[in-house]
């Protein structure tokens, strides 16, 4: 290593130091999807993040998707991908599909990439030690008018109650809890429940410090496509109000919201084709996506 690389090495850690002080011992929920989770290089840089986050004394918990990969095995199969409003639905043989490909494909390699970084990962489901108790998720055909029927779903769930206990244990004991957003029901059925909802619900619930979602996106944009940050409850309410923030922006969004309202200190809306957005947005002054504080 040269003498002007080095410099620049001691400048990074110089910088990150205030951070790390600021936010050892407390725990950062993340939520990890999007090309983050597709892409080779990233998802190693995704684990060397939480390794080193886990080394410094900060405890990352991470809720994962997965659904590039159940429609692939879903296609394998034969079975049709049906979605309603962006929900898969989901029967019986389909949730099978999912618990195959969520709690253990998908669990266990990114269970695997973080203890071949060093770290000690450990996967559950949201079955596990009934960490998330659901209920099944009640949508309308037309949900702009309140006389609409309602829509079966099938196996599709939303969180109901979380039960943190096992993630403070294996926090506790030095581990790092991955997590799939598969919830039991009140009479041992499985639920598909988004991943978005779960590490919102989970940050609340275990008095996160922060959550952090992965997207593929920049971040929350004005409408001049500038990156918003920094932003307040209220005025994220506004930008809502004034249709700024639209779409398929909207749900994680909320997410991001509810949780600030709920007591996390803030949500961050991360470009997670960024490499290391995890350790950039943590750790750095400028950052790779979109703060929202209470």
């Amino acid at each position: 290593m040269d003498n002007n690389k080095a410099s620049t090495v001691v400048e990074v850690l110089s910088e990150a130091l205030p951070y790390i002080q600021k936010l050892n011992g407390k725990t950062i929920v993340i939520k990890y999807g999007g090309n983050a989770m597709t892409d080779e290089a990233l998802k190693v840089g995704f684990a060397r993040d939480i390794v080193l986050l886990k080394q410094v004394g900060i405890n990352p918990v991470i809720v994962h998707g997965g659904g590039p990969q159940i429609a692939e095995l879903l296609e394998r199969v034969g079975k049709e991908s049906k979605f309603i409003q962006g929900m898969r639905v989901t029967d019986t043989e389909t949730m099978d599909v999912v618990e195959m490909v969520l709690g253990g494909l998908v669990n266990k390699s990114i269970v695997t990439l973080i203890n071949q970084q060093g770290g000690r990962a450990v996967g559950l489901t949201g079955k596990d030690g009934s960490l998330i108790r659901a209920k099944k998720m009640e949508i309308k055909i037309d949900p702009d008018d309140e006389n609409s029927e309602l829509v079966d779903l099938g196996h599709v769930g939303e969180v109901h109650t979380v039960d943190p206990s096992v993630v403070s244990m294996l926090d506790a004991d030095n581990f790092i809890p991955v997590i799939a957003p598969i919830g039991v029901g009140e009479n041992g059925e499985s639920y598909n429940i988004n991943a978005d909802l779960v590490a919102g619900k989970l940050s609340t619930v275990l008095g996160a410090e922060k959550l952090l979602l992965l997207t593929n996106t920049v971040g929350i944009l004005d409408k001049q496509e500038n990156l918003l940050t920094g932003l307040t409850a209220k005025q994220v309410d506004e930008y809502i109000a004034d249709e700024t923030i639209y779409g398929g922006m909207l749900p994680k969004v909320n997410c991001a919201l509810d949780a600030v309202k709920s007591g996390v200190k803030t949500s961050h809306i991360i470009d997670g084709r960024v490499p290391h957005a995890v350790l950039l947005e943590l750790l750095t002054d400028e950052g790779v996506g979109t703060l929202l504080k209470g």
